[in-house]
């Protein structure tokens, strides 16, 4: 079954490229140039080889912003954070499967739990590029976000992978009528795919706060993502 209910794009730039040393500033900047959300990645030097955002700085970020924030859990232990994070002000809160026993339908289980638990109003769970995404349909009905990365985590310079897509379109066919998110790779050119596979959600990091007109590159990416969801979802589903 395809999810044929109307879809609308949300653009999250991601605050990883932003300027830290005026971090207030950018918040409320890129808000006023047309973000939807605010991406958040949170790295804890293990699960992925880099360290941000603790949950003091994102309960800083929520004291300036008015957008929800999309807090990444990039971590080895999402379950004992999750409180943190929600209370800090995470209204969308994504762990990864990977980090949940090997990527176990029970480990997600319990961090759907725990997370619900902990009072998130919106609950994640994301795979790496190299993640089979068909035993995620376990979960499908407990999670309101799959995000798909289209890069391996933690890692700068990467191309959009784009096989990924493919991992969108099958959560489509699967009648998921959840936020299908995309992260990693996109700009003026691959977000459009994101979007006519399936997705609704974009992140993006420079291609955003890099931008010489950052509210126009919005609209665009916003433009781009709106003609795109017009067409119908294409594609076998087959994963790679």
């Amino acid at each position: 079954m395809q999810d044929s209910s109307p879809r609308t794009p949300i653009i999250a730039p991601s605050l990883l490229s932003c300027d830290f040393t005026r971090i207030g500033d950018e918040i409320r900047a890129i808000e006023s140039e047309g973000a939807d959300w605010l991406h958040v990645d949170v790295m804890d030097g293990h699960f992925v080889p880099n360290m941000t955002f603790g949950p003091p700085l994102v309960q800083a970020m929520k004291s300036v912003a008015t957008r929800p924030l999309d807090v990444h859990l990039m971590v080895s232990n999402p379950i004992a954070y999750a409180s943190n994070y929600v209370d800090a002000g995470a209204q969308v809160l994504t762990y990864h499967w990977e980090a949940m026993g090997s990527g176990t339908v029970r480990g997600a289980k319990l961090a759907n739990k725990a997370f619900r638990d902990a009072g998130a109003p919106m609950v994640g769970v994301s795979i790496n590029p190299n993640t089979p995404v068909e035993p995620l349909e376990a979960i499908l009905d407990e999670v309101d976000l799959v995000l798909i990365m289209s890069v391996f985590p933690g890692f700068g310079g990467q191309r959009f992978m784009e096989h990924t897509l493919s991992k969108t379109r099958w959560l489509r066919e699967q009648g998921f009528r959840g936020i299908v998110e995309m992260d990693g790779g996109l700009n003026a050119e691959t977000l459009p795919l994101c979007a006519a596979a399936g997705a609704d959600a974009f992140v993006a990091g420079s291609a955003i706060f890099g931008a010489a007109d950052r509210r126009g590159t919005i609209e665009s990416f916003r433009r781009a993502a709106v003609e795109a969801m017009k067409e119908p979802i294409s594609g076998s589903g087959t994963v790679r």
